[in-house]
């Protein structure tokens, strides 16, 4: 696999543990130069905040400090870039999912990089073209498959 500067990659990877996860997540946040927004879809357990750990490892955020935000909705981030990590797991399918997170108005901050785990939620709300859905899949102590597309 390569991943070159502001490059989200596409295709499919299988992680054996959560350790091999976070260094994905790590390696791709190395490369993001903002912008870029990601939403992360797969059950309950499959590693979705451990990706966003490392991902925010990769920009310069202390991982302890990345926790999921299921009942705060949107946690932002300083560092090389901001990261916005938002939760729609509480949410009802729908652009009533977008609207209550204001993610219109974090959609406009084009320097941040915006990760959106079960983005499934948002239903058919309209989102920029360069929107990178990341699907893992897996639970317990199975291999994850991570899929970008």
């Amino acid at each position: 696999m390569t991943i070159t500067q502001s490059e989200i990659p596409t295709g499919q990877w299988t992680s054996h543990s959560a350790e091999a996860t976070f260094a994905l997540g790590r390696r791709v946040g190395r490369n993001l130069t903002g912008g870029e927004i990601l939403l992360l879809s797969g059950p309950l357990g499959a590693g979705k905040t451990k990706f966003v750990k490392g991902l925010a490892s990769g920009l310069g955020i202390d991982p302890e400090e990345v926790t999921s935000p299921s009942f705060t909705l949107v946690n932002p981030y300083e560092a090389r870039l901001r990261l916005y990590h938002i939760d729609l797991y509480r949410l009802d399918e729908g652009a009533s999912a977008a609207h209550a997170v204001d993610l219109d108005e974090l959609l406009m901050d084009e320097r941040a990089v915006i990760v959106i785990e079960w983005a499934e939620r948002l239903g058919r709300y309209h989102l920029p073209a360069n929107a990178c859905r990341i699907t893992i899949s897996g639970d317990g102590d199975e291999p994850r498959e991570i899929c970008f597309s």
